[in-house]
């Protein structure tokens, strides 16, 4: 592959993930629009999209624009489009594929989200995807489901059933994509050892994804993208008029805080945004607005 063909892919998928951010962006702030009285109030939100860069601004090391939200349906969403490069430091190089023969020079782009909706039966999700390049290149990612109240945290609940069935359709239209495989990585990477249970009800999870046709790994890689835009915010549109005692609120405070425990612990995503110089803001607000732990 040439070097004018890697750049290509680069602008494709950079392209690719900054309108996947608008797509789902204005998903959510036409939820933000149908909720009303009685169990919202105040102004519909919108999304905050600010542009930052990487490094000092001595040279360039590419940035991103963070799209955060804090509405009426969603008490605190994310939705942030990435494009960073650069060299690894010398100790994190030695963990990431290809680094060694790259002399540790980096390239990256992606989508992350998390949503935190306010009512706790609507299910809090996340979702990333991403591009990485160093001497090799690779699509990585995925989407998950994480209940707050106990009885949907059964995966044979309605909502984890269809938010399975979008995952799967994604990995059926592409013969490199295993959904079996995806879904049992998530179920196994999105997991509290401390407390021994899982994150939420799953999805798929896939990392360092290259079947050596770049063409079909990136379809996929948009096939995810679109159906979690799809069936997130149905799921969402399901359960937001649903009213909500204070117990279940209590309830969903302190599950919330499972979802900090891992991201702070575990997560490989928040730990690369940090160590190559991401927008700290961006990274970490991932965290609840409100979160217990009694």
């Amino acid at each position: 592959m040439t070097k004018t063909d890697l750049e290509t892919r680069k602008i494709r998928a950079s392209t690719w993930f900054r309108a996947l951010q608008e797509d789902i962006c204005a998903r959510f702030e036409a939820l933000e629009d149908a909720a009303g009285p009685p169990l919202y109030s105040g102004p519909a939100g919108r999304f905050e999209l600010t542009e930052w860069t990487r490094g000092d601004g001595t040279e360039d090391l590419g940035g991103g624009r963070m799209g955060l939200m804090r509405g009426r349906v969603f008490e605190k969403v994310g939705v942030h489009f990435s494009l960073v490069h650069g060299t690894f430091s010398e100790a994190f190089a030695a963990q990431i594929p290809g680094a060694d023969k790259s002399d540790g020079r980096f390239w990256a782009s992606g989508i992350s989200l998390i949503a935190h909706p306010r009512n706790p039966h609507v299910p809090s999700a996340h979702m990333n995807t991403r591009m990485l390049v160093t001497s090799d290149s690779w699509f990585g990612g995925g989407g998950d489901l994480n209940p707050l109240l106990a009885y949907q945290r059964d995966p044979a609940f309605e909502d984890s059933v269809d938010f399975h069935a979008a995952m799967k359709a994604a990995c059926d239209s592409y013969a490199g994509a295993d959904f079996t495989e995806m879904r049992d990585h998530c179920d196994t990477y999105f997991h509290l050892p401390h407390r021994n249970e899982p994150r939420g009800t799953g999805g798929i999870f896939y990392d360092r994804f290259n079947t050596g046709d770049w063409e079909d790994d990136f379809a996929f890689t948009q096939e995810v993208g679109r159906q979690f835009a799809g069936a997130y915010p149905e799921i969402v549109a399901r359960r937001m008029n649903q009213a909500w005692s204070e117990a279940e609120r209590e309830e969903q405070l302190i599950q919330r805080g499972r979802y900090v425990e891992f991201n702070l612990l575990y997560d490989r995503g928040t730990t690369f945004g940090l160590k190559t110089g991401g927008n700290v803001t961006s990274i970490l607000s991932s965290m609840p607005p409100v979160v217990k732990w009694p």
